[in-house]
């Protein structure tokens, strides 16, 4: 298993997932609600969209913009379960654990506090 920075370091080697940044909206949003609130609409959207074994129009489920979490997992490769499964080995088909749920949870979130910082 790799940690946050090496998992930020391999994503960064990647064109497409290196092109995502939180906007001054998304950051203003973030600002607003706390970083509890994102923590919790993660732990949501995660539970909801992803985590099932097959999730409702998977590959096309995570919008491209309109929340700080959806622009965090398009950068972390996080957002269907194609990509886990080509970034992380995670197969599809399978629901994911509560333990994979709460890795993925802290991974989005580590991306965006490192956004909020920069």
């Amino acid at each position: 298993m790799t940690t946050i920075e090496e998992t930020f370091v391999r994503l960064n080697q990647s064109t497409f997932r290196s092109k995502f940044h939180l906007s001054l909206k998304d950051k203003e949003y973030v600002h607003e609600k706390g970083m509890n609130v994102i923590r919790s609409h993660c732990e949501d959207f995660i539970k909801e969209r992803l985590a099932p074994s097959n999730p409702k129009n998977d590959g096309k489920q995570t919008p491209m913009r309109g929340h700080p979490v959806f622009i965090a997992q398009h950068a972390c490769a996080c957002c269907c379960r194609g990509c886990l499964e080509k970034w992380y080995r995670v197969p599809k088909g399978k629901e994911l654990t509560k333990r994979q749920q709460a890795q993925i949870v802290n991974l989005l979130m580590a991306w965006i506090e490192k956004e909020m910082n920069q």
